[in-house]
């Protein structure tokens, strides 16, 4: 390992040459100043509220958001006689900016930097994001033997930079439960882990991350990212949270994404499938994307009203899926800091304004539409095989129509779209659905390449611009959501955010290579991600290790793996998977597996009406489903899910929070879900000859990999501990394997304490994380 002053050395040394400093963190100060990365953020923190976007707020008809605005106050070349400069420093109070009422003023190296810059030229360049996607040159690195592709050389040259070297490879066991957990959201098996480390033939690692791609699990990882963005849930949402019916648009996410459909027609079919030619069940389906939003059934509620805020969600959904924009700042008044009017939020609102709600009520609801699953549709198609040849009256073919009929009446109805009859557009004053003000078409915003010529004005038209390739945002939101999802986050930290308020691009030339690639390659998603996490800089141990805390504590540089918490129903299918009760079963209806007693009478309308019972738990299978199909009760999610961050799904998630609390320790100590799964896991490896083998066993399935002598040992006294425990007080060693399965053990304290250790993997802090 290099020595963490040689690795300061360096990062000094090469500080001196490029032109900025490093110290416990990386600051730059370059002699060139960009204006983009350098320039727009100060005057977008300390003058956009007065001088930006907003009509309304703007102060002496001045715009420092746009070109003219900005170099109409620089004298090139010449700072000492540039109005912005003197306003800036100023020590006249009445004229210094910004006022005091404003907010803080200027530190003297900020204003520094704008007086770099205004020596230098006052060159001006348009906000990073709403430049055309171009490749841009790949670096020439150094060490290149690291490399394994391209993204590798992008990350290595930031790496150089500051002075930063990658880490070596993670261990195959490790990097084999890391790449399985991305891709599948579930743990490798042990057997499935082995057969790795026994691949002793060059390219195992590809071969391994070609598997798991192929796996139908691989379908429901990342349709659960796509929930969380699409607002998914199975009630209505506000106070009486009616159940619905939407899962079968689930089913084609899944399908959608296991079939690696391309990332333009995924976006098109759910936007717009409705109106493509010839659309077909399935392509309408796509569209209840746009059913997800939250419906109000509660009486004396406003058609009008909530038909508007429907609306509004759905812009704003559609601006933070694929845009990456706050749009909805433009709903009430032109954005203060990003090149978004009222007016462009209105002419997206054109788009769906047309969409036919049919009232707010339940007993009148949207378009509806029948698709059969995959599984009807294959038995429809034996029975049409079958029943050709039959004369009618067959006792044969009379049984084949009964089933038809039956497998049609199972058929699930989910909410679709449908375009109505053409309406008016007009903006709306504050954002108030019965304040009119211009009246508008649709259209999209001013600051982005319109719409083409031979494309409609409707949300076909609105879905083809969207991935059209002169489109500089599409192809760079979705890559930078794929590369959060395997690094943590993304190469632009604010991935809801790509306007002036949100962070930029660590890594900008990365982001339009990838984006470029992405659409080249057909919008291929298996492809980029098995990019993605092919390359060396994903392959990285993650072991933290001094000088690299103290050169890049955030890991901004990428020089080793990040260690990152599972999400909430990872940490649940896993439980499920080690222990052996997950149920497998791909896609069908939301399941309601375990939850606290009485949780969903604690809100109105709980106990009475359609949750007069209660939360009814399932039975059996449906119990052990994975928690993709838990039933996602807006006001109340699942009480485990809610713990470790998952929203409420009542709007568009970008990205979860990730806690620390209590409260989590305590659901994995005490919900059922865990302790149900340590006596299965028990149970599972109670036939190994000695305890010794059993905990090893156990152990294996929960990390994918070998314990060390350490940890053998704390784990083999801790079931010492327990055996005393239990031996003692043999009643309590009967209740706490209650509900385990099989025949009751001939040692009952032996099988509590082999418990007690099995519940103990599970709540270990590298169980519910990802190395």
């Amino acid at each position: 390992m290099v020595e963490r002053s040689e690795l300061l050395h360096r990062g000094l040394l090469l500080g001196l040459v490029l032109g900025f400093s490093v110290t416990a963190g990386w600051t730059r100060e370059p002699t060139r100043v960009d204006f983009d990365r350098e320039i727009r953020p100060l005057l977008a923190e300390h003058c956009f509220k007065c001088h930006g976007a907003d009509a309304e707020k703007r102060k002496a008809k001045l715009r420092l958001d746009q070109r003219e605005g900005v170099l109409g106050t620089v004298k090139s070349g010449r700072p000492a006689a540039s109005e912005l400069l003197r306003r800036l420093t100023t020590v006249d109070e009445d004229q210094r900016m910004p006022p005091p009422a404003a907010g803080p003023r200027l530190s003297s190296r900020e204003i520094g930097r704008v007086r770099r810059w205004i020596a230098a030229g006052a060159e001006w360049s348009e906000h990073w994001s709403l430049r055309p996607v171009r490749r841009p040159e790949v670096p020439v690195v150094r060490n290149s033997s690291w490399s394994r592709n391209t993204i590798d050389r992008f990350v290595l040259a930031r790496q150089a930079a500051v002075g930063l070297i990658p880490s070596g490879d993670s261990d195959r066991a490790r990097l084999v439960r890391r790449v399985t957990l991305d891709l599948l959201g579930l743990p490798a098996t042990p057997e499935e882990v082995d057969a790795v480390l026994e691949d002793s033939r060059p390219g195992w690692y590809e071969r391994l991350v070609d598997r798991l791609l192929a796996s139908p699990r691989w379908g429901e990882r990342l349709a659960r990212v796509w929930l969380d963005l699409a607002r998914y849930a199975d009630t209505d949402g506000y106070q009486d949270d009616e159940p619905r019916v939407m899962w079968r648009w689930r089913d084609w996410v899944i399908e959608a994404f296991n079939d690696n459909q391309p990332f333009d027609r995924f976006t098109v079919e759910q936007l717009a499938g409705d109106l493509l030619p010839k659309a077909t069940p399935h392509q309408v389906l796509a569209t209840g994307f746009n059913r997800n939003n939250r419906t109000n059934g509660e009486g004396g509620s406003i058609a009008e009203e909530f038909r508007v805020e429907y609306i509004m969600d759905r812009v704003d959904t559609l601006a933070t899926t694929w845009m990456g924009l706050t749009l909805s700042c433009a709903r009430c008044h032109d954005h203060k800091y990003d090149p978004l009017t009222q007016r462009d939020f209105y002419r997206l609102f054109a788009f769906y304004n047309n969409i036919p709600e049919k009232g707010t009520y339940r007993r009148n609801s949207p378009p509806l539409l029948k698709v059969p699953t995959r599984t009807i549709s294959l038995e429809l198609s034996r029975i049409a095989v079958q029943r050709k040849g039959l004369a009618q009256g067959d006792p044969r073919r009379q049984a084949l129509e009964k089933r038809e009929k039956q497998l049609l009446d199972a058929t699930p109805t989910t909410m679709v779209m449908q375009e109505g009859p053409p309406r008016e557009t007009f903006i709306l004053i504050r954002g108030q659905y019965n304040r009119r003000g211009e009246r508008v078409a649709a259209g999209v915003p001013g600051a982005l390449p319109g719409l083409a010529e031979d494309q409609p004005a409707n949300r076909l038209g609105l879905a083809r611009w969207l991935v059209d390739r002169q489109h500089p945002l599409t192809s760079r939101v979705a890559v930078n959501r794929f590369w959060q999802m395997f690094f943590g986050r993304g190469l632009v930290t604010t991935p809801e955010d790509f306007g002036v308020q949100g962070d930029r691009p660590s890594h900008p030339g990365l982001l339009d290579w990838l984006a470029v690639e992405f659409m080249n390659s057909g919008w291929d998603v298996k492809g980029l991600v098995r990019r993605l996490v092919t390359s060396s800089t994903y392959r990285q141990s993650s072991r933290v290790t001094p000088d690299r805390l103290e050169l890049d504590p955030e890991n901004l540089w990428l020089a080793r793996a990040p260690r990152m918490r599972l999400s909430a129903e990872s940490i649940r299918d896993q439980a499920l998977a080690v222990s052996g009760l997950l149920n497998e079963q791909l896609g069908g209806p939301s399941v309601k597996p375990h939850q606290p007693a009485g949780l969903w009478k604690e809100i109105a309308g709980g106990a009475s009406g359609t949750y007069r019972n209660g939360y009814e738990m399932d039975e059996g299978a449906g119990r052990y489903r994975r928690s993709l199909y838990t039933f996602w009760r807006r006001t109340i999610p699942p009480a485990l899910m809610a713990t470790f961050d998952a929203p409420s799904r009542e709007s568009c998630t970008v990205r979860r929070g990730r806690t620390n609390t209590p409260l989590q320790a305590l659901a994995l100590m005490n919900d059922v879900v865990f302790i149900e799964a340590a006596r299965y896991l028990a149970a599972r490896v109670a036939s190994e000859a000695t305890v010794r083998l059993r905990i090893e066993t156990a152990f294996r399935r929960v990390l994918g990999r070998s314990a060390v002598d350490r940890e053998r040992n704390i784990l083999q006294r801790g079931y010492d501990r327990y055996l005393a425990l239990f031996s003692a007080d043999p009643e309590s060693a009967q209740r706490f394997l209650q509900g385990s399965p099989g025949p009751a053990p001939a040692d009952i304290p032996g099988r509590a304490a082999l418990i007690a250790v099995c519940h103990v993997l599970l709540n270990l802090d590298e169980t519910v994380n990802r190395e």
